[in-house]
């Protein structure tokens, strides 16, 4: 499994193109409670979802008043256990609406590509919001796997959109839009976020709310074009394709063009169908597919 060190390194690739630079991180703390951190941060939340409701006619988390339900209580939040990295966090996700794509797509993985606007605040010692990042007037793609963790798992829960269209079905004549794609709030707590490092305006240790709105998505988003899709280049079977580096150059499968070092590339090792994950030529190993086999070099 790769170290903690290695996640903090990933998170100087920020959320977006938000440039800082490596100063902007303080040094991880290799001997942080990271699980005690985790239940302060569970609390914070919580507590801020008590006293707090989604005013859906602005759109807005508002503070609580009479005849409001708490988002705590609210049918639309959902809950989400996430370990990572051996720690366990919970994750809330606000969900105002799935999304209904056309064409039909799943929800994202932790490796798709998807396309959003989003407003990003951290929660401040006194439970006061404070902005520190938005993209909310063109839509940018980015991968799931290249962004804060809390980012990787929430995003999850929610469905892409429609690409609008004139009544006729030709190319809608304004800017690219997309009707009825997810939209909500995600609650990251600080382990799934920056967590002990912070950044140039993000305090270490700060719980994360995004407002986000999903308008579509790749699915089976293919890093590496070795046609495997990202998400299946997970050979120990924890669900998380960036832990797994078969041959232990430095690269994970999902960004390696030979996986098994043998000189072939992946691509090549697909046999007729061009599908790597399916050809077991070696009788003494039957079990372990080609790409991933460095004694079986051709098909």
């Amino acid at each position: 499994m790769f170290k903690r060190k290695f996640l903090f390194l990933c998170l100087s690739i920020l959320l977006v193109g938000y440039a800082c630079d490596d100063d902007s991180f303080s040094a991880p703390v290799d001997n942080f409670d990271y699980a005690g951190q985790a239940l302060i941060d569970n609390d914070s939340i919580v507590n801020f979802l008590e006293n707090h409701y989604y005013n859906d006619a602005i759109d807005s988390l508002q503070p609580l008043v009479t005849g409001s339900v708490a988002l705590i209580d609210d049918s639309r939040l959902m809950i989400q256990d996430v370990t990572d990295f051996e720690v366990d966090y919970i994750l809330y996700a606000f969900v105002k609406r799935e999304g209904n794509p056309d064409p039909v797509k799943s929800f994202p993985t932790v490796m798709d590509s998807v396309l959003v606007k989003y407003k990003g605040q951290y929660l401040s010692n006194t439970n006061s919001l404070i902005n520190f990042d938005e993209n909310s007037v063109n839509p940018i793609w980015l991968t799931l796997n290249n962004v804060i963790r809390g980012w990787s798992y929430g995003f999850g829960n929610f469905k892409g959109g429609k690409l609008r269209t004139e009544p006729n079905g030709d190319p809608y004549n304004g800017p690219i839009t997309f009707d009825n794609g997810g939209k909500g709030v995600l609650f990251i707590p600080s382990g799934l976020g920056y967590s002990t490092t912070g950044n140039a305006v993000i305090p270490p240790n700060s719980n994360l709310i995004f407002y986000i709105d999903l308008f579509d998505v790749i699915e089976n988003t293919d890093h590496d074009s070795d046609n495997i899709a990202s998400i299946f280049e997970d050979p120990d079977g924890d669900g998380d394709p960036r832990n797994d580096d078969t041959d232990g150059d430095g690269f994970p499968n999902f960004l390696d063009i030979d996986d098994d070092n043998d000189g072939v590339l992946t691509k090549d090792e697909g046999g007729a169908d061009g599908d790597p994950t399916n050809d077991f030529n070696d009788p003494n190993n039957p079990t372990l597919p080609d790409y991933l086999n460095p004694d079986v070099t051709s098909n």
